[in-house]
């Protein structure tokens, strides 16, 4: 949708503005939730227009004393549990970039209610059994990969392509350019899937030519990230703090134990079988979800008592597999997105820990502490690799990397190097 005025957004009436979006994402197929939630938004910065001078236009300045109003600050990182003023800034965006630009950029959080021409169903499906068979992608990966195409192709579908064979270098630079709002490792994870698809394509002959060398690169600041390791005493005063009593404390125990004792990681505890668990032999073994390499590792003694209170009066009688289940009805896995961090969070709280240097908190934290306290210990490197399951050892060394980040602070300043109180 093109506006005459669009590099001049004051020159566009309000009204006319937000009927103009909201034509826009229905034809963007945006789900009638979010259309609801934004036209809630317009409405109200509708009323402040008129509580302000009267005027029907928008303009940046209007945007910003509307946001200002609401205390909304420029620049403050909104966090996930104030849903509704993101959809206020959202809402804001949207008007802006038609008033703008004439168009509206789509977030990364909007891929629901994609629509893909029918033209491109079938080398879309193509493609997915191709990943899944041949590419041997893990489920989560997968599902990554095809929704960040099935964005591309609705892209395609509202600049009015129907068919793959039509695509053009500069549909594939739009594209790319629409991805600005994203962050950059995430619009360059996208990039590189659909380069992928666009390769594939080639190879069936879809398209004359690889398009996926059209594609722009996308710069993202390389930084080595150094694991987050907790102090010994930590890990203790955290096992601690748990109640073994209560259902969820059995289970929370046992998680803990697997993460802090074993190295495990958080997709493999999620998934962890009770078939995994071989009591004759005192050991676990797994396939891994990340590699899908086997892995055995013994069960101790304290794992291994964990394990049994849970299933004694812990673990509520479910016909699942999995080990560890949820304690409400319907007493299920844990989901894929579930990254248990409140098993974490809730004992560390209970357990008064505070961290005064940021660090990543989580369940994976605990598996970087075993593979740093390994190192420390003088394990070999293929020891803790195979401990951690990892490849080779290369993957371990960055380990090494955060033992020697820790001692330079602690040379720095030994008072800062303590990590809580």
């Amino acid at each position: 949708m093109n506006f005459p005025d669009a590099d001049m957004p004051g020159a566009l009436a309000l009204d006319r503005l937000i009927d103009a979006a909201a034509q826009e994402l229905l034809m963007r197929s945006y789900t009638r939730r979010t259309l609801d939630r934004y036209k809630r938004v317009w409405e109200r910065l509708a009323e402040f227009a008129q509580s302000q001078d009267g005027a029907n236009e928008f303009s940046r300045e209007l945007a910003f004393r509307f946001e200002e109003a609401y205390g909304l600050r420029a620049g403050e990182k909104l966090k996930k549990g104030e849903r509704w003023r993101l959809h206020l800034v959202y809402g804001i965006k949207v008007l802006d970039d038609l008033a703008r630009t004439g168009t509206i950029t789509r977030f990364a959080v909007e891929t629901t209610g994609l629509r893909i021409p029918q033209g491109m169903h079938k080398p879309l499906r193509e493609y997915e059994q191709y990943a899944r068979e041949q590419r041997y992608l893990r489920r989560s990966s997968l599902a990554e990969r095809m929704r960040c195409i099935a964005v591309f192709l609705d892209f395609l579908r509202a600049r009015g392509l129907d068919s793959l064979n039509r695509l053009q270098a500069e549909d594939i630079s739009a594209f790319i350019q629409s991805l600005s709002p994203w962050k950059p490792k995430t619009a360059s994870r996208a990039a590189s899937h659909l380069r992928q698809f666009l390769r594939f394509l080639f190879m069936r002959d879809v398209l004359p030519r690889d398009l996926g060398t059209a594609l722009p690169t996308i710069r993202r600041v390389s930084q080595d990230t150094v694991p987050s390791v907790w102090d010994p005493g930590l890990v203790t005063r955290l096992l601690d703090a748990v109640d073994r009593s209560s259902p969820k404390g059995k289970r929370d125990y046992a998680i803990l134990l697997l993460a802090s004792r074993l190295g495990l990681r958080l997709s493999d505890i999620k998934n962890l079988k009770l078939d995994d668990l071989q009591w004759t032999t005192a050991s676990i073994k797994i396939e891994q979800t990340k590699t899908g390499a086997p892995l055995e590792l013994p069960m101790s003694e304290e794992v291994g008592t964990a394990l049994i209170d849970y299933f004694r009066a812990g673990r509520p009688a479910a016909n699942h597999r999995e080990v560890f289940l949820s304690l409400t009805p319907p007493f299920a896995p844990f989901c894929e997105r579930d990254h248990l961090y409140r098993v974490v969070n809730h004992w560390r709280g209970l357990a008064g820990i505070e961290f005064r240097a940021p660090q990543r908190q989580g369940l994976h934290s605990l598996r970087h502490t075993l593979a740093t306290r390994l190192l420390r210990a003088e394990t070999p490197f293929p020891v803790i690799s195979a401990i951690l399951g990892h490849a080779s050892s290369a993957s371990t060394f960055i380990y090494a990397k955060a033992d020697v980040e820790t001692l330079r602070i602690a040379a720095l300043d030994p008072e800062e190097s303590c990590h809580a109180q």
